[in-house]
């Protein structure tokens, strides 16, 4: 045998491969060709990434059309690389790691990964060859088979890095296209959500008769690269950011074929295995919040995903759609006409001559009626109110049959733009938007106190929330059956879990949903509907388990809400329940919510103002405001002019007016309307 065959079977050979591999990892060659030894990552944590965070939301909001040339400097700041781990370990494992108990090899790693992105050598989809791993990854030490090799190229996760690098560009891009966003956008946005959505129609859209309802949610399942990368461009002009975001789109086209055809392979029944989670891993979503999953609207289901680009996707979603939304605002912009004749905006398209709080009256009758329109948009799907002809709207859906398109390189058909009237009813995020016509009741006697006449004088706008599409979803969670009378069905996912944990469950939801539908007209009744399915289902539920036969015995021993304890009647020598609650060997059971129609919150009508911004946005105005020299002057101009004093010496004042006039009530009785000097020296002379 050869010396170099013994030395390749020598035990501490891996290891010296090795501390080889360590070696060349963290060195690189000069000019020279000498070796240099890498930099201390410790070294390079200087500045606060919030703080970097937030100086680039302020940069950006100051100055909003200014394009970025210069992004590659923010991504090779290692501060962001850290907190772009921290958030993605924390999305992976469910806990925040913090920045001091990150390990040096993990903190290498990221040095290594930013090196490469900077140069341009990142490669997405790269599951082998990973230049950092995940919390719950084993290194790959020995040698792969090729069926492991196969199962782990096949396999649907992307690498950890790639999240990383996502988490990175999200940073980064947010606050840079935030700014230049729509404010008709609602989804996929800090601060918007479908809630706001539901706000905005009840105060903004009240008063149009026609409405176009689009589904353009074919951006949200494929889009062309040269469409995204065209209206990246137009805020950032780095090129090596733009090519990596680039490289990431082309990957998502290359490992779509190979996920399909594992997604045609079935297994067969019986062969699945329960499976034990790691230290680090996160437990599965509860019961509670996959069912109200389940009743997620069409409009807020699907969640853009372009492949490599992840987490980045759905503001890339909102980049592309952006330019519609902007035409947009310029149609509802050349689209008002002003009518003095007409009740609302007289003048304006601002004009508040209305509450906003409440439902809005408008005239149903008229000749001379405003022309007016609005627009909103939440993910693929939108709503443009028209108040006007119906050969209004049809123009308007031609022209953004055209714009979409031209510019998006998306095909659409009248079916997927619908012209519905408001006295159909429209159905948007699963609230049903229509009016209530308000009619005269005239009564006579002579007529036996029948009506004489109905002619409409005005609306309401109702925004009311839809009860088939919430029979439908327990329908598909075979909670009920039917459709006109619906039967609830046992809630069998819960079958092997206790009664106190069952109750927890379902009050989650319950909680949830009442949560969901705070805004909708009908919330007690919507509410009141899920809470009847929720009871009767575990009513069922324990009758079969606690073999009580019918739903009748389970609400006589448990009562209305399932509050108190059920048990077998066969185990009659087990402790009371009482007994074990004492010893704190059971849970206390909670009563089922809402099965009083009193208990159930109603619609929340809080004013919502119609140019509403985000907290955040209002917080960056301000202090954008601030920073600024004119603003500052004028603030202590108006100071002096008015003679605003601090908070402190505001106080003293009053504690010194308290001191010396501590008798001001009786001297206001003794005064009456005349001035204080008078009333203090009349009660001096009553106190001598």
């Amino acid at each position: 045998m050869s010396v170099r065959t013994k030395i390749k079977h020598l035990p501490c050979t891996k290891s010296l491969h090795r501390i080889s591999r360590l070696r060349h990892r963290h060195c690189h060659l000069n000019g020279n060709g000498n070796s240099i030894p890498a930099e201390d990552p410790h070294s390079l944590l200087k500045e606060d990434p919030l703080e970097i965070l937030s100086n680039l939301w302020i940069k950006t909001f100051s100055q909003p059309q200014n394009p970025f040339t210069n992004l590659t400097g923010f991504l090779s700041k290692l501060d962001l690389w850290v907190l772009a781990y921290q958030r993605t370990y924390a999305h992976f494992t469910g806990s925040f790691p913090p920045r001091n108990a990150l390990q040096s090899h993990v903190l290498s790693d990221l040095l290594s990964l930013r090196n490469t992105v900077i140069r341009g050598n990142f490669l997405w989809h790269t599951k082998i060859r990973q230049i950092i791993r995940g919390p719950n990854e084993v290194p790959i030490t020995d040698q792969l088979s090729r069926r492991q090799l196969q199962s782990i190229l096949t396999s649907k996760t992307p690498p950890f890095q790639d999240f990383v690098v996502q988490q990175a560009l999200l940073m980064i891009f947010e606050p840079i296209f935030e700014p230049r966003f729509s404010s008709k956008s609602h989804a996929f946005r800090p601060g918007r959500n479908p809630h706001t959505v539901i706000r905005t129609i009840r105060s903004n859209f009240a008063g149009y008769l026609w409405f176009l309802k689009a589904d353009i949610s074919e951006v949200l399942d494929n889009v062309d690269v040269d469409v995204v990368m065209a209206s990246l461009e137009k805020a950032i002009k780095d090129k090596k950011v733009l090519s990596l975001v680039k490289s990431g789109l082309k990957a998502s086209r290359q490992g779509e074929g190979d996920e399909d055809e594992k997604d045609c392979r079935k297994r067969k029944k019986g062969q699945t295995k329960k499976r034990i989670l790691n230290e680090n891993e996160p437990r599965p979503d509860p019961y509670w919040l996959r069912t109200f999953f389940d009743f997620a609207p069409q409009e807020a289901a699907k969640i853009p995903n372009y492949g490599g680009c992840g987490i980045l996707s759905p503001l890339l979603a909102n980049v592309c759609l952006n330019e519609l939304d902007h035409m947009m605002e310029q149609k509802t912009v050349e689209f008002f006409r002003p009518c003095e004749r007409d009740t609302i905006w007289k003048y304006s398209m601002d004009d508040g001559c209305h509450n906003p709080a409440w439902p809005e009256f408008v005239p149903s009758s008229g000749k001379d009626k405003t022309r007016k329109m609005d627009f909103i948009r939440y993910g693929g799907h939108f709503l443009v109110g028209i108040r006007g002809p119906r050969q209004d709207a049809v123009e308007t859906r031609k022209e953004i049959i055209e714009f979409c398109e031209k510019i998006l390189g998306v095909r659409l058909d009248n079916s997927k733009i619908e012209i519905e009237h408001i006295s159909r009813g429209i159905q948007f995020l699963d609230h049903i938007i229509c009016r209530r016509v308000i009619y005269p009741t005239l009564r006579y006697t002579a007529s036996g106190g029948n009506i004489v006449s109905e002619n409409g004088v005005g609306t309401l706008l109702s925004v009311s929330a839809s009860l088939q599409q919430c029979i439908r979803q327990f329908r598909k969670l075979k909670l009920v059956k039917g459709d006109r009378d619906p039967e609830p069905l046992p809630c069998t996912p819960m079958l092997y879990s206790g009664q106190a944990h069952t109750n927890s469950q379902m009050n989650k939801f319950l909680e949830t949903m009442a949560d969901w539908f705070r805004y909708a007209d009908n919330r007690r009744k919507v509410v009141g509907f899920c809470a009847y399915v929720v009871r009767s289902s575990l009513a069922k539920l324990y009758a079969a388990r606690y073999r009580l036969k019918s739903r009748a015995k389970v609400y006589k021993i448990a009562s209305r809400d399932l509050s108190r304890p059920l048990r077998e009647h066969t185990n009659n020598s087990a402790p009371e329940y009482s007994d074990l609650l004492r010893m704190g060997l059971v849970d206390a059971i909670e009563g089922v919510q809402f099965s009083h129609m009193s208990s159930i919150p109603s619609c929340d009508y809080t004013p919502f103002p119609r140019n509403w911004i985000p907290d955040h946005e209002k917080v960056l105005h301000e202090y954008i405001n601030l920073q600024e020299p004119k603003v500052f002057y004028q603030l202590h101009k108006s100071v002096k002019q008015h003679g605003i004093c601090l908070p402190q010496d505001e106080i003293s004042h009053i504690v010194w007016q308290y001191k010396t006039l501590g008798v001001r009530s009786l001297s206001q009785k003794l005064c009456g309307d005349k001035g204080m000097e008078n009333a203090y020296e009349k009660v001096m002379v009553a106190s001598s």
